[in-house]
């Protein structure tokens, strides 16, 4: 198959310059809504832009060794040419609806992914602000694989939908024309799903494409301004804490439920789950709620 070139790092200029472009807006024109930059989170987000990167290199190794595999043993083959790849862009963006939006809804997952939604602010940093456990995404793709997707396909377009996204993470930028707000992830939409409020959550799971959400019921419009973070904050910006606070509350859970069933609960239900036993003293939680960081502030 052709090369495809890492459209990561070839982004990774154009990452540094167009935030760098934001602080100093913010510098000249400040905004009394915008949250704007605190050094010590940007620096939190960038450190862990950074170790995802060391991280994802060693999860690829395993992953990588299962999509030969099933690669192999699948008899079809989807040539990557000029008229196959918008086509494989537009099949990992639908994948990658299912995937973000199971992260938001099965806590062992979401232990993952909530990383990326613990800022309180909301700017092009937070886009850097990545996982270190993304060996839970790998199982949402096999599908494309098994219908004959090269892995190295399967990477690029990844890649394409990543860099995407950067953009999408800012409150410089309003909302624009109606068919572009229609058809694609913008920075309006993607606000509403970094947003903590009870209608705003569990929204917007679209990595390029906002269609999927308006298919599956997901879909929100802005309207009120977001307010960003977690449900129950953590107040650190220890970058190992960040990565890993979601998987030390499910280990607290699991040693202190009372029964299988619920520490199946605590695994593989959603992130505000409590067993009926404890649901009372849960009511303030709301049904369903995706982004309650059950651990105990820190610093």
């Amino acid at each position: 198959m052709p090369h495809l070139p890492d459209v990561v790092l070839w982004s990774v200029p154009a990452f540094v310059l167009l935030t760098v472009v934001e602080m100093v807006s913010f510098r000249l024109h400040p905004d009394e809504e915008a949250e704007g930059y605190e050094a010590k989170d940007a620096a939190t987000s960038v450190g862990m832009g950074l170790g995802s990167l060391v991280f994802d290199a060693l999860w690829k190794i395993p992953i990588v060794a299962i999509y030969a595999a099933v690669y192999e043993l699948t008899p079809l083959r989807v040539p990557v040419l000029w008229w196959t790849l918008p086509l494989m862009l537009l099949a990992q963006d639908f994948f990658y609806y299912w995937s973000h939006r199971g992260h938001h809804v099965i806590r062992v997952l979401w232990a993952c992914h909530v990383v990326h939604h613990s800022s309180k602010k909301f700017n092009l940093t937070t886009a850097l602000r990545q996982p270190w456990t993304t060996w839970t995404v790998w199982p949402f793709y096999v599908p494309m694989i098994a219908l004959g997707v090269h892995p190295a396909a399967i990477a690029f377009t990844s890649g394409a939908n990543l860099v995407y996204q950067f953009w999408v993470h800012t409150e410089r930028i309003g909302k624009l024309p109606r068919p572009v707000e229609f058809l694609f992830n913008t920075p309006s939409h993607h606000r509403v799903h970094h947003a903590s409020q009870g209608g705003y959550l569990d929204r917007n799971f679209g990595g390029i494409l906002i269609i999927w959400d308006r298919v599956f019921g997901s879909f929100v419009a802005e309207t009120e301004r977001p307010v960003y973070g977690l449900t129950k904050n953590i107040a650190t910006f220890n970058p190992l804490r960040v990565a890993t606070h979601e998987y030390a509350a499910i280990a607290r859970d699991i040693r202190a439920a009372g029964s299988w069933s619920a520490r199946a609960g605590h695994l593989f239900r959603g992130p505000g789950w409590r067993p009926a036993a404890t649901k009372g003293a849960a009511a303030g939680a709301a049904q369903g709620e995706a982004r309650p960081a059950v651990e105990e502030p820190v610093t």
